[in-house]
């Protein structure tokens, strides 16, 4: 079980993610969450510098879907301006959004890697399926009562991780 809580990668954010690595892994897909990964919870929109990233990735040939189990409110308002398919109310770690989410951009689990940040979810999700993961820390600190009290054993967990050498600590990362 604890292998499936095992990102592949784990770096400071998305901004950090080298995607001519994934390129390189056969990697075509990319299933992203939105809160806390792109922007903090309570950001409506993309900013430009996430703007740009998308835009990017675009060029480089990704097919991107973004996955979220927020509501569909809030995740049709955050998409009106990039205009990428979306799955809301995804109820992560279950397989079925993700499943979803590889058929609105034609792909395969082979092709597809999912950005997110947190383990118990967003990492848990892809494994099951045998997703490519990569786990970013999160944009901001502040979250729902329930999400504080997770990341509090997500933190102890990822610690282990490291002191275990199955994970690496991101350069340039607060606190894990």
């Amino acid at each position: 079980m604890l292998e499936r809580l095992v990102p592949d990668e784990y770096v400071a954010s998305v901004f950090d993610i080298d995607l001519e690595g994934l390129k390189k892994r056969g990697i075509e897909g990319l299933i992203i969450d939105i809160d806390n990964t792109l922007v903090s919870w309570e950001t409506k929109t993309a900013d430009h510098r996430i703007l740009e990233w998308f835009t990017k990735l675009e060029r480089m040939g990704f097919r991107i879907c973004l996955l979220s189990n927020n509501t569909k409110d809030r995740v049709v308002k955050f998409t009106e301006a990039i205009r990428i398919p979306a799955v809301y109310r995804a109820a992560k770690p279950r397989k079925r959004a993700f499943v979803k989410a590889m058929a609105a951009m034609g792909k395969t689990p082979s092709t597809t890697a999912v950005i997110g940040d947190q383990v118990f979810t967003d990492i848990l999700g892809a494994k099951r399926l045998g997703l490519y993961a990569v786990l970013v820390m999160p944009v901001s600190g502040r979250e729902f009562f329930t999400t504080r009290f997770v990341r509090k054993i997500e933190r102890m967990l990822l610690a282990r991780m490291v002191k275990e050498g199955k994970l690496v600590k991101p350069v340039g990362s607060r606190v894990i």
